[in-house]
């Protein structure tokens, strides 16, 4: 499963905000064609996108590139400037079929022949965002080998719900569920929507909160200051490493007594909580190798 707890929305129009994302901590930029972008510069965003992702300049990223929906016209000319060798994967939005992900697959995979990279090389993430989408998750999860995750849509689901979207996000906590379900069984990454109002800093931390406690790994987001308390609600605390490893370490003391249980510091420790330390520390170890190898790259660029 791949580290994606922050990904930046970029729009692919504005050279300000593409070069400034160069400085940022997300683990992913999204570099955005699509809702970011007027119909008039579309063209102008395909080749500043095509130029950035192009350039190596984002080393310490996964790069990603958000396209427009398969029902436009649109996603052809989005594709030739989106695959490339430095691009990790396209954010496709909109999915609300299985069929429709296998036809992406195809065009995906002609441009990939034609520009020499390997079969797969482009990963999906798809938006699920409609009451269709919703309705069809169960069909798109899993569907293709392709799918690096499952993410959220929040606005356009209130929208297409017929709803005004909440703060507290009440009309998405069922697709949210689902979303979140399906990733889990399928092995992949849930994403969970943008938070739209920049200025409330509590308002995002309860949503990224609450998307946490629902089994999401990440968030979208669509400005720098939202990166540092994202990335820390979804990353382990120390404490929390901590006594994952008394956890871990008590239950294989107990497991080589052949024990099932054993009590850390007051409070009964069975399997499933062992395995939920486990995977705790997994998250924590694969958080300080993303860290580590981003140290090095920086450091070996001075």
């Amino acid at each position: 499963m791949e580290l994606l707890r922050t990904l930046l929305f970029v729009p692919g129009n504005r050279p300000k905000m593409i070069e400034k994302a160069k400085g940022v901590n997300a683990d992913a930029l999204i570099f955005d064609l699509e809702d970011a972008v007027p119909l008039a510069e579309k063209a102008t965003a395909r080749r500043m996108v095509s130029e950035a992702v192009g350039s190596g300049d984002y080393p310490h990223f996964k790069l990603f590139v958000r396209v427009n929906a398969l029902t436009t016209n649109l996603l052809p000319d989005d594709l030739e400037a989106a695959v490339g060798r430095n691009v990790f994967g396209i954010v496709l939005p909109k999915a609300e079929y299985a069929e429709g992900i296998a036809e992406v697959h195809l065009m995906l995979l002609e441009r990939e022949r034609r520009l020499g990279l390997p079969e797969g090389h482009t990963r999906i993430l798809p938006i699920v965002e409609t009451v269709r989408g919703v309705l069809n998750v169960s069909q798109i999860a899993g569907c293709h080998e392709r799918l690096v995750g499952l993410a959220f849509g929040a606005e356009d689901f209130a929208t297409d719900l017929g709803v005004e979207r909440s703060r507290e996000g009440t009309e998405g906590r069922y697709p949210m569920a689902q979303i979140a379900l399906y990733a889990r069984l399928t092995g992949v990454v849930a994403v969970d929507s943008v938070f739209s109002d920049i200025g409330d800093d509590e308002g995002l931390e309860e949503n990224a909160r609450l998307a946490k406690q629902l089994g999401f790994r990440g968030k979208l987001v669509i400005h720098p200051r939202q990166i540092e308390p994202v990335n820390r609600i979804f990353t382990p605390s120390e404490q929390e490493v901590e006594w994952a490893r008394l956890v871990v370490a008590a239950f294989e003391e107990a497991e080589a007594r052949g024990e099932a249980s054993v009590a850390v510091n007051g409070k009964l420790v069975d399997i499933p909580i062992a395995e939920r330390a486990r995977d705790l520390l997994a998250l924590a170890e694969a958080i300080s190798k993303q860290q580590s190898a981003v140290n090095f790259q920086k450091e070996s660029e001075k």
